[in-house]
């Protein structure tokens, strides 16, 4: 993505895996991808929109206070703790791969739109990077099979892997209305139930949503210029199953079906 947030970068597959002289070409596009200048995927609502808000019990209250206090740390290239964490991800996505450094031509084999990943972050924070770290440690197939474009007939143009993550992450935000007192929708109240039994919950939706975004992708037919579309589509889907009878925790969500480990 140049400076003037007029471009992005997309990924062209690769019919045997990655290739790492060429993975990445730029390409002039929509402004669908979530980075410098660039518009979020998500429908936005008027502040005068009246929306109901739900009481939380004390556990919920502090569930949700921790994870708020997480969504509020930008990602600092400067803290060891962050650093650390990028050279992980790099090591449980290429692990036959040394990483050269935290600034290198390399990062965009795993579809950032530059040489510097931190750029990309300033819209999720370092909680993407969490989202993302998540992922590879606890549904490595998944994580690999999305990253390497290794399941189904998919475009030539594909979307950025990393990049993509991170806006999973903003619509998750959004869609969940986790910067609020309290949830003002029911998904978002719904999905606090869930936060109060498992601590990892935003996390483990995280890996659900990415993993549903792909099959929507794949259905879909989508290219690059369809992403906006593809996260909406996701987002509607995402709503609906987590507000299915019966839905006690994250693992009983139909979607939860497609990871694996």
């Amino acid at each position: 993505m140049d400076d003037r947030g007029g471009s992005f970068v997309a990924v062209r597959r690769i019919s045997q895996g990655l290739d790492r002289s060429n993975t990445c070409h730029s390409s002039s596009g929509s402004t669908a991808w979530l980075g410098r200048g660039l518009s979020c995927v998500c429908a936005q609502r008027r502040e005068s929109d009246a929306r109901p808000s739900f009481d939380l019990t004390p556990a919920q209250e502090e569930c949700l206070q921790r994870l708020q206090n997480r969504i509020d740390i930008p990602y600092d290239g400067s803290v060891p703790e962050h650093q650390d964490a990028l050279r992980d991800l790099w090591n449980a996505a290429f692990p036959e791969e040394e990483l050269h450094g935290l600034i290198s031509e390399q990062w965009k084999d795993m579809g950032w739109q530059g040489k510097d990943p931190s750029t990309d972050f300033r819209g999720g924070g370092f909680i993407s990077l969490e989202n993302l770290l998540f992922f590879a440690r606890n549904f490595p197939k998944s994580f690999q099979d999305l990253l390497r474009k290794q399941e189904g007939d998919r475009s030539v143009w594909e979307y950025p892997f990393a990049v993509a993550g991170v806006n999973i992450t903003f619509m998750l935000i959004q869609m969940l209305d986790l910067e609020a007192v309290k949830p003002r929708t029911l998904v978002g109240a719904t999905f606090l139930k869930f936060l109060a039994e498992n601590d990892s919950a935003f996390d483990l939706l995280y890996c659900i949503t990415f993993k549903m975004m792909d099959q929507q992708w794949l259905s879909m037919r989508a290219s690059y210029m369809d992403f906006n579309t593809v996260m909406k589509s996701t987002r509607r889907q995402l709503e609906k199953e987590l507000l299915l009878e019966d839905i006690m925790r994250l693992e009983d969500v139909p979607s939860y079906k497609l990871l694996t480990r």
